[in-house]
């Protein structure tokens, strides 16, 4: 598989290979080189802010939560 550098130094991902890896827009890639080769890593890095973002939902819809908020009977 080959992939052009765009003038900004960007590159596209193979979907192939974005599916087999389950790289997804978000995932952090680390690159470094060896012996002259270009190498990517995915990361397992997380923002402990995303991993409980919902975690906490009271079951409720924003609706219902507003009209408590605003005393709307």
């Amino acid at each position: 598989m080959q992939a052009k550098v765009a003038q900004r130094g960007q590159v596209t991902i193979p979907k192939s290979l974005r599916d087999q890896l389950a790289i997804h827009p978000g995932t952090i890639l680390e690159f470094h080189t060896e012996q002259g080769k270009l190498i990517a890593v995915k990361t397992n890095i997380t923002n402990p802010v995303d991993e409980l973002f919902g975690s906490l939902g009271s079951g409720r819809k924003t609706d219902e939560i507003m009209a408590t908020l605003r005393d709307d009977s």
